[in-house]
């Protein structure tokens, strides 16, 4: 990333008030495993769901917009508190238009992490893009922000301590850690 691009990023970060992201490939490693019957795994890291409660303890108000429905994911989104859950939503826009009734805030409020071209609508909007670093080019070339992590890997994590670092939480955050 240029410089340039990347202190921009840094001070468009300083608004956030809302992270949402997309599942597959980004809060997963973007393999889905079926099992007996209708069963279905994926795979999710705990460094990243560790990262989403810290953005929560810093008042900032987390969702996901996923275009496929799944039970697993309706239960990594309950077990980690997560505000808002839209799944099967194939007009990530419309969903996130919904979102941005229900909180008043404005495009420059909001982060989104995605890794695909149906992300690309959304990412193009808000106020601090970000993606991981698997996905595809398209998608990096729109972003603010490219993590040096893959998708389900650590990539959510970074990118919310990219965020919290810039917005001067992070210290305050984890120093109950280092007592």
């Amino acid at each position: 990333m240029k410089d340039a691009r990347r202190e921009k990023s840094k001070e468009m970060t300083k608004q956030i008030e809302l992270f949402l992201m997309d599942v597959d490939g980004v809060l997963t490693d973007g393999r889905i495993v079926y099992g007996p019957g209708k069963s279905e795994w994926k795979f999710f890291d705990v460094k990243d769901g560790h990262g989403i409660k810290l953005m929560q303890r810093a008042g900032i108000r987390v969702g996901i917009i996923t275009g496929r429905k799944s039970d697993v994911v309706a239960r990594r989104s309950s077990e980690l508190g997560i505000e808002f859950v839209f799944q099967g939503q194939f007009d990530k826009i419309a969903a996130l238009s919904k979102i941005m009734k229900k909180t008043g805030f404005g495009w420059e409020k909001i982060a989104y992490v995605g890794d695909d071209i149906v992300d690309i609508p959304v990412l193009r909007r808000v106020g601090f893009a970000a993606t991981v670093q698997d996905a595809v080019q398209e998608v990096k070339e729109v972003a603010h922000y490219v993590s040096q992590k893959p998708g389900g890997r650590g990539a959510i994590r970074e990118i919310i301590e990219y965020i919290l670092k810039n917005k001067g939480l992070w210290d305050t955050l984890v120093s109950k850690y280092f007592e």
